[in-house]
């Protein structure tokens, strides 16, 4: 699917991938790039992303009150956190997060683009589209960004990942989740959470790039995929 030219408004919600930062850093950059207008219209940003490391049911949270980075800590949103009380699908669980890097990774491009915002760190195992866009109706408000953390195709020759993620993106500028299959994402669970939630409020969405590590580090017999998208509420 062709990128297209995003909005001249900032996004209210983002999808950006996570693998190291030779690799996956290019497109994540693209999809920050996105926050440049406006920074003081966000007070919190809601954190999406797989686990990679333990199987469970539901979203963690963390136990902590703040995550550390390099440039800076961005302290865990306590109004958000007593808000997701409200879901049966959220609990607090420090286990999913103490070796989980899906969320961390976007804190050093989320500290330049937006500063030491509070953030919403949510770790998906388990759940349904619909659990994931009801909990995200608890703490989604008109100052809160909502960024998914994902990385697309895995290990296919390039020219194969190529058409593999360009089905992916047109799932998702569509807001098709039930397209979308466990191999196109690693973060597909929350990315179809977004999606319905995405439906369910009438955004618009549009890939603004797509690559993969044969673009951005070279070799390309067996790459990753990489999607940078926003989502717009449509013109009045």
């Amino acid at each position: 699917i062709p990128t297209a030219p995003a909005p001249t408004l900032p996004p209210v919600a983002r999808v950006s991938p996570h693998a190291g930062y030779v690799y996956s850093g290019p497109v994540a950059a693209s999809a920050y790039a996105l926050l440049a207008p406006g920074p003081n219209a966000v007070r919190r940003v809601v954190l999406l992303g797989p686990s990679h490391y333990v199987a469970f049911r539901g979203l963690a949270l963390p136990e902590s009150d703040a995550f550390a980075t390099p440039l800076g800590e961005h302290a865990v949103d306590a109004d958000g956190m007593t808000a997701l009380e409200g879901s049966p699908t959220v609990r607090r669980w420090e286990r999913a997060h103490r070796e989980e890097h899906s969320l961390e990774v976007q804190l050093p491009f989320l500290t330049v683009a937006l500063g030491p915002v509070p953030i919403l760190p949510l770790v998906t195992g388990s759940a349904e589209p619909e659990e994931i866009a009801d909990a995200l109706d608890l703490v989604w408000t008109a100052d809160t960004l909502v960024v998914v953390s994902s990385d697309l195709s895995h290990y296919l020759p390039y020219d194969r990942a190529r058409v593999a993620d360009r089905d992916t993106a047109d799932a998702v500028v569509h807001l098709r989740g039930s397209a979308l299959a466990p191999e196109d994402a690693c973060g597909v669970v929350a990315l179809r959470g977004l999606l319905e939630a995405a439906r369910r409020q009438g955004l618009e969405a549009r890939c603004v790039d797509l690559r993969n590590s044969g673009d951005t580090a070279g070799d390309r017999s067996r790459v990753v995929g990489y999607g940078a998208f926003g989502f717009w509420a449509p013109p009045a």
